[in-house]
């Protein structure tokens, strides 16, 4: 069916008649294979559009996803809309986006943390221009560049090529402080929600003996230690045998987001079988090994510690590729960070002997924060100016303010025959669009960025 963009004549005809009628079929979608008005946290797309059908779909760079499509309004400027599409692919980590008014067609590329124009031309001559298009974002093309990307050329002892498998790179995130009630854990809980929310298959592990996370993402639906259903099936158990108890054995799913995450839970009894495991020979370095045999099952793994300088804080640190030192930057937590240092260093030294390269502090995670405006405006700008002047830790751009939404969506409970049960869920589950989901957005983006996945 050929495309005339005069009748076009508001943006609701602009999706209808050139993206539904005549861009998707040209280009080799059918209808099980985009989505129209999807929302990603505090994003809204017009379309989304896949290399192959998915449900639910997924975002992230292995996924099929192939292009992103925005509509507007005839009589508006495209430019003015280019820092929203930026955003969209930079954020959500897709690699093309379609944007068009009718009047004109253009294709966007990201690179990295920008986009380029690759393609443009008048909606009148999009019939003409519809092949090159396609060699863009085409479903086809897009589904032959994900198999390139998937694999690289190498050569052989004969000298033929022979695709191999591109070596997949997981990240591992510790979240620490010696100094408790700053908020690791609700840092941990929803900045692994936030980055599920943006594609990346993430896997939480529970290290400390308190099991707040394990709580904090529902895995505790019982009220009386008989029906304990954690005890003989937690960390614990991982970090006590070499050969048994695989992370993809012990590893729950939660739904206390969605998409859903993979947990590793703690339990109490880790704290009365600290001195035994310590004893154990290797026992620092086996959930090392155990987490090599799911390096392709995850993209980011993240670490919540106890707030301490005991076993599982240094089992946690020389596992971690990267620490978060998340901090309410009052007194006692400022002066905490002077053992966080010392504990890095023997940690490191630790690292040195076994051959791993020191941990990366991404910076310190000002957490908790009164909203309060004079204190915003300063007294907060004084104490993070500290934290890197006496201290020396980088401070992190995001900053996690103390609202009472994030009190509440932990606080939620579900009725269970007749008991009452933890039913958390996650900021940016309860509440998308308030000001608490957009921080840890923000966080994610900002993580993303520094460990090399944006």
């Amino acid at each position: 069916m050929p495309f005339n963009p005069e009748l076009c004549r508001n943006e609701s005809e602009v999706e209808s008649k050139l993206i539904v009628q005549y861009l998707l079929p040209q280009l080799g979608y059918t209808p099980d294979t985009w989505h129209q008005e999807v929302a990603v946290g505090s994003i809204r797309l017009d379309f989304l559009a896949f290399a192959a059908q998915v449900i639910p779909f997924v975002l992230d760079a292995n996924s099929p996803l192939s292009v992103v499509m925005e509509a507007k309004h005839p009589k508006q400027n495209l430019n003015t809309h280019l820092r929203r599409l930026r955003h969209y692919l930079t954020s959500l980590n897709v690699r093309y986006g379609l944007i068009t008014n009718g009047k004109e067609i253009r294709i966007y590329e990201k690179l990295q943390d920008d986009i380029k124009l690759v393609f443009q031309c008048s909606g009148k001559d999009v019939e003409q221009k519809i092949e090159k298009i396609a060699g863009l974002i085409g479903r086809d093309s897009l589904k032959a560049e994900q198999y390139k990307d998937q694999s690289e050329i190498v050569v052989s002892e004969n000298n033929s090529t022979v695709p191999t498998q591109r070596q997949h790179s997981m990240k591992i995130i510790a979240v620490y402080h010696n100094k408790g009630g700053v908020g690791k854990t609700t840092t941990v809980v929803n900045l692994a929600a936030a980055l599920r929310k943006k594609g990346k298959r993430v896997l939480i592990i529970d290290f400390d003996s308190q099991a707040n996370t394990t709580f904090a993402t529902g895995l505790v639906k019982f009220d009386d230690e008989e029906f304990d259903d954690i005890k003989d099936s937690n960390l614990l158990q991982v970090l006590q045998s070499e050969e048994l108890y695989p992370i993809s054995e012990v590893a729950r799913k939660s739904n206390f987001c969605n998409p859903e995450i993979d947990v590793v839970p703690a339990h109490i009894n880790l704290m009365r079988n600290e001195t035994d495991l310590n004893a154990l020979d290797g026992s620092r370095l086996i959930l090392i090994e155990k987490l090599q045999y799911v390096q392709d099952q995850y993209d980011i793994v993240l670490i919540d510690t106890p707030p301490s300088l005991n076993l599982y804080a240094r089992i946690a640190l020389i596992t971690a590729d990267y620490l978060i030192i998340p901090s309410d930057l009052k007194p006692f937590a400022n002066q905490g960070l002077t053992n966080v240092k010392e504990f890095i260093k023997s940690i490191n030294t630790f690292r040195k002997q076994i051959r791993k390269s020191p941990i990366q502090t991404l910076g310190v995670l000002a957490c908790k924060i009164s909203t309060n405006n004079q204190f915003v405006k300063h007294t907060l700008p004084k104490r993070l100016e500290t934290i890197e002047k006496r201290y020396n830790f980088e401070v992190m751009n995001t900053v996690i303010y103390d609202r009472d939404d994030l009190a509440k969506c932990s606080e939620k409970t579900l009725i269970v025959g007749n008991i009452e049960v933890a039913d958390p869920v996650s900021i940016l589950d309860f509440k998308p669009d308030s000001v608490a989901a957009h921080e840890f957005e923000l966080l994610a983006i900002e993580v993303l960025q520094k460990i090399g996945l944006a």
